[in-house]
């Protein structure tokens, strides 16, 4: 209990202090000072445990680092991925669409993408569907392709289309 007291009165007297000292005013005299132009804000990602939106977008980021490490591309990952977060019915039915395409189901694509934006699109009856944007490429040279995800009630990827079910 003393060290709250102690905690309280330490950070009291802080702020009375800057109080304090920010009511005085004193006038400046020597060069003007110029500012360097200011630093870009660093950058964050926040999510939230069990929220549909953050565990596609968990997904997604985890599955293109797995495909895309061209040194080292993780198979065994990628494929533990879609273990975990797809419905066995739609791995088989992905499976089938990549065999008859030549191309990976869960990109839709051949290769891996750059850059990906994941954004609610709304619930449809006991699912939720998610958009996923997938930027390939680079500079000038760009190409998106904007995927539907269709996640169950229990949080698995029951469906990939290139159509919104809405």
């Amino acid at each position: 209990m003393a060290a709250v007291g102690l905690v309280l009165a330490v950070g009291l007297g802080v702020s009375a202090q800057g109080s304090a000292q920010a009511s005085v005013h004193t006038a400046v005299k020597g060069p003007a000072v110029t500012s360097k132009p200011a630093a870009a804000a660093p950058k964050s990602v926040t999510g939230t445990s069990g929220h549909v939106v953050t565990r596609i977008a968990d997904f997604y980021g985890a599955y293109i680092d797995a495909k895309g490490d061209y040194e080292n591309p993780d198979a065994a990952l990628a494929k533990a991925l879609r273990t975990h977060y797809l419905t066995p019915d739609f791995a088989k039915r992905l499976a089938a669409w990549e065999k008859e395409n030549g191309a990976d189901g869960v990109l839709r694509a051949q290769n891996v993408p750059t850059r990906w934006t994941v954004t609610d699109n709304g619930t449809l009856g006991h699912a939720h569907e998610v958009a996923v944007t997938l930027t390939f490429g680079s500079g000038r040279n760009t190409q998106e392709t904007k995927l539907f995800v269709l996640v169950e009630r229990y949080n698995h990827i029951s469906d990939i289309a290139t159509k919104s079910a809405h």
